[in-house]
């Protein structure tokens, strides 16, 4: 069997188990909530966001409905990869793995793939039935090239959360540490980063929260280059018109490519020398 053969194999197994898993079924109702639902809620043409924002089209519903990816959807990544590598080490399977006659770097692929399909397969069914319910509610759809970003925007911050998971499965001999790393990460992104963003700005002498401050807003979207929350808006932003933080799209495309190869570089040489 060819090597990718053996990784769509491998792969696809580690797809089924996770995506038929219990755990999913317990997860799924959550991202019901936090996207579907969240396209309902933004969608309604009476909804007033704060600031008097009222989002006037499919494209901006879809950019606030990102927060339950951001908040759902990779928790759920987490959640769903914590133990990709550590079950096995702790139970003695990931030394029969390793055994066997295929490339680790082979069966670190296939771990990446498959847990990331995982989350992946229902969030983006998820995430087309917002664009339904949008256009239900407001008669408009993202245009094709908006559909694109927002469907790759999606995929790169699920993957991203999904390699943190499995590094850390990969350093931890137990299971308690690794979903604590992993959850540790996402406190850190999802809920300090705001935190570090107003210590900087403090700093830096730059007036904190000033939505109309040029040096603000500059040092804002810098600083959210270095967090995969950050950069996954920073995506999104790139369809909105009136969206400008200082960071331009090639330079986010680019930090957002770092940021997948980086992480999935560390994963493959700990795979590579990686002791059961």
């Amino acid at each position: 069997m060819s090597g990718y053969k053996k990784i769509r194999s491998v792969a696809m197994r580690h797809f089924s188990n996770k995506l038929f898993s219990v755990r999913m079924a317990i997860m799924l109702p959550i991202l019901i909530l936090f996207i579907p639902g969240m396209a309902w809620g933004f969608s309604d043409p009476k909804v007033m966001l704060p600031g008097g924002i009222t989002p006037s089209s499919a494209t901006e519903v879809m950019f606030y409905t990102s927060l339950g990816i951001v908040f759902g959807a990779t928790m759920c990544a987490v959640l769903l990869s914590f133990d990709g590598v550590s079950k096995d080490r702790a139970s003695g399977v990931l030394e029969i793995k390793l055994s066997q006659p295929m490339q680790r770097s082979h069966q670190s692929v296939a771990l990446v793939i498959g847990h990331w399909l995982a989350i992946l397969v229902p969030t983006w069914v998820l995430w087309a039935i917002s664009f339904v319910i949008v256009n239900y509610r407001m008669g408009d759809w993202p245009s094709l090239l908006d559909g694109i970003v927002s469907f790759s925007s999606v995929a790169l911050i699920l993957l991203w959360y999904v390699l943190f998971s499995l590094i850390a499965s990969s350093h931890a001999r137990e299971q308690g540490t690794s979903i604590a790393f992993g959850i540790g990460i996402w406190f850190l992104f999802t809920f300090l980063w705001a935190l570090v963003t107003t210590m900087v700005a403090f700093a830096s002498g730059v007036s904190i929260g000033e939505e109309n401050d040029p040096k603000w807003i500059d040092l804002e979207g810098i600083l959210d280059l270095f967090s995969p929350n950050g950069v996954f808006h920073h995506l999104l932003e790139t369809r909105l018109d009136d969206a400008e933080r200082g960071v331009s799209p090639l330079i986010t495309w680019t930090v957002a490519l770092i940021w997948s190869i980086l992480p999935w570089y560390w994963f493959n040489s700990r795979m590579n020398t990686i002791q059961p």
